[in-house]
């Protein structure tokens, strides 16, 4: 018992493990259809070969859940870090979601204009509204789920991982004894670059965006701070999508 209840606290797996489950069980996900006269006939996740896309929201259900499996396991871990938030989180993740949004479609718009194609990093775009019309039911209980998996399940396994990790990790061989918020220039560097290469479709919002949550990071120094500005931006992200239509930014 004394062996689980450290492996639970061990920094490694508290930083790592649900972002590792997270992306992996996402490599499963089909991508949209080339052709959408023939949306069943193409998938082309790293290991979703012959997986349609019509199995998105099983998948992407599936994925949520082991994710939370992970993150429940390694909680006495997150519980370390004193729950604290500062107001100005909240505001940075409105002005954030907003600033996410027009870059995005910004870059979006210089891509069309100067014909680039940029396939890496496209968002799975799955309407279920539209797409799961003949079962109302479940399509809107998937819209729930992905909800909760943009505006609560991303923000903690990101952060913890992006800024928990990564930003400490070049910092000292025993990163997990450096104080949240202490950085050096090349955890500063990272704390955007590795954002931008995970989202190279909205590459001009990410490193704005990610590079204003590392300011609220070096300001408050506080770990939650970063999830809830994270998770108010994606919360309005995803009605915006819903409003709007916008599904590519999903």
């Amino acid at each position: 018992m004394g062996r689980i209840a450290a492996g639970r606290t061990n920094p490694w797996l508290v930083f790592l493990l649900p972002f590792v489950v997270f992306m992996l069980a996402g490599s499963f996900e089909p991508t949209p259809p080339a052709d959408p006269d023939h949306p069943v006939r193409k998938a082309s996740g790293w290991f979703s070969s012959g997986i349609p896309y019509t199995a998105y929201p099983l998948i992407y259900t599936i994925k949520i859940a082991l994710t939370l499996v992970a993150v429940a396991y390694v909680w006495p871990g997150y519980r370390q870090f004193p729950w604290r938030l500062s107001p100005i989180a909240i505001g940075i993740g409105i002005v954030g979601a907003a600033v996410w949004i027009g870059l995005a479609m910004l870059q979006r718009h210089l891509v069309a204009r100067w014909g680039w194609d940029l396939e890496a990093g496209k968002r799975i775009a799955f309407d279920p509204i539209a797409r799961l019309a003949d079962r109302p039911a479940w399509a809107y209980t998937f819209l729930a789920i992905r909800f909760f998996g943009l505006a609560v399940v991303v923000p903690v396994i990101e952060e913890f991982f992006l800024r928990g990790f990564v930003m400490r990790f070049v910092v000292a061989a025993d990163w997990w004894a450096v104080p949240f918020g202490v950085v050096n220039r090349l955890a500063i560097f990272l704390g955007t670059a590795v954002p931008v290469l995970m989202h190279p479709q909205e590459a001009l919002a990410a490193a704005v965006w990610f590079s204003a949550i590392t300011w609220l990071m070096l300001r408050t120094r506080n770990i939650w701070d970063c999830v809830a500005a994270h998770a108010v931006t994606n919360l309005l992200l995803g009605l915006h999508v819903v409003a709007s239509g916008n599904w590519w930014l999903m």
